[in-house]
């Protein structure tokens, strides 16, 4: 993995890629959705401070548990002037958002325990389908895996 000296301050988009290990398009993409942000050169090329490595292994590492782009977004939003998230702020964020994916995880659970039944079926037209209609939203109105417009 190439090394950034001590005395370089900021990073192009190839040295934060191979840094971070993030592609150079979701380097792109993150700073499309205010994620992480540069400055452009006379020459209009992006450059990086450095703290930016630490954003990004913030938001990679929040996507791999599953936290959406927009709640990364707020989470770093909130940060006193935009600063590099600490570990405190990991373990504070990471808190708030432990009962989200235990929700999650829990919803999947129930799917993945319903899949089997659903298998025997095969038409995924019971009358309280779990996969079709969770939770039986629609169960009192209509039935079958398929919801027709409202007066149609």
């Amino acid at each position: 993995m190439p090394q950034i000296p001590v005395k370089i301050h900021e990073l192009t988009v190839g040295q934060l890629s191979a840094r971070s290990g993030a592609a150079v398009s979701a380097l792109h993409f993150y700073e499309s959705k205010g994620l992480i942000s540069s400055r452009r050169t006379p020459g209009n090329q992006r450059r990086y401070s450095r703290d930016t490595l630490r954003r990004v292994a913030f938001i990679r590492a929040a996507q791999r548990v599953g936290i959406p782009l927009a709640t990364i977004r707020e989470a770093l939003a909130g940060l006193p002037e935009e600063r590099t998230p600490t570990r405190e702020d990991w373990a504070r964020l990471s808190e708030r958002w432990r009962s989200e994916l235990d929700e999650r995880i829990k919803h999947l659970n129930r799917l993945r325990d319903h899949l089997t039944d659903c298998i025997g079926c095969g038409c995924l037209s019971m009358e309280n389908c779990v996969l079709s209609n969770p939770d039986d939203v629609f169960g009192e109105r209509l039935t079958g895996s398929r919801l027709l417009a409202e007066g149609g």
